[in-house]
């Protein structure tokens, strides 16, 4: 069986960068699990969640989470930042003996910069105005995911 790498974390650490290098570094293929669906569903993941809305998403999610980590290729998954915290996804990718998890903490400060600067392109944060409410969204946000994510392997 194949080793999978899974990178876990808040939207805006780095996930899908990290996960482009370190694929090329091992030789390993990169899946940027958002990509993977918007390519499956052929529309953006706003879409999805305006037009079948959250729910119908996480189920779509965790069939396309399964689906890759039993692919019998090496891969680095990069996951969407809520990605660990619903259903069983995380009990999937902590149970399969071939997958690594690993969280990268990112710091809210460093996080609502490098949000803030994008936050039109990602639906959870575009009601946010100032750099002041973004931070306090992702503070408790953080507080909410940061049990899931503590639960990988590194």
């Amino acid at each position: 069986m194949h080793k999978k790498i899974v990178l876990m974390g808040y939207m805006g650490s780095g996930k899908s960068i990290l996960g482009y290098k370190i694929a090329n570094k091992l030789n390993y293929k990169a899946i940027d699990l958002d990509a993977y669906i918007e390519n499956g569903e052929k529309t953006s993941i706003r879409n999805l969640f305006l037009l079948k809305g959250e729910i119908s998403f996480r189920k779509l999610e965790a069939m396309y989470l399964k689906e890759i980590l039993e692919k019998d290729e090496d891969h680095i998954v990069s996951l969407g930042g809520g990605t660990p915290c619903y259903g069983d996804n995380l009990k999937f990718i902590l149970e399969n003996p071939y997958t690594i998890s690993i969280f990268l903490q990112t710091g809210i400060e460093e996080l609502s910069k490098r949000l803030f600067k994008e936050k039109e392109k990602r639906l959870l944060i575009t009601h946010l105005k100032t750099m002041e409410e973004l931070q306090e969204f992702i503070g408790k946000h953080l507080f909410e995911r940061n049990f899931f994510y503590n639960q990988s392997q590194l």
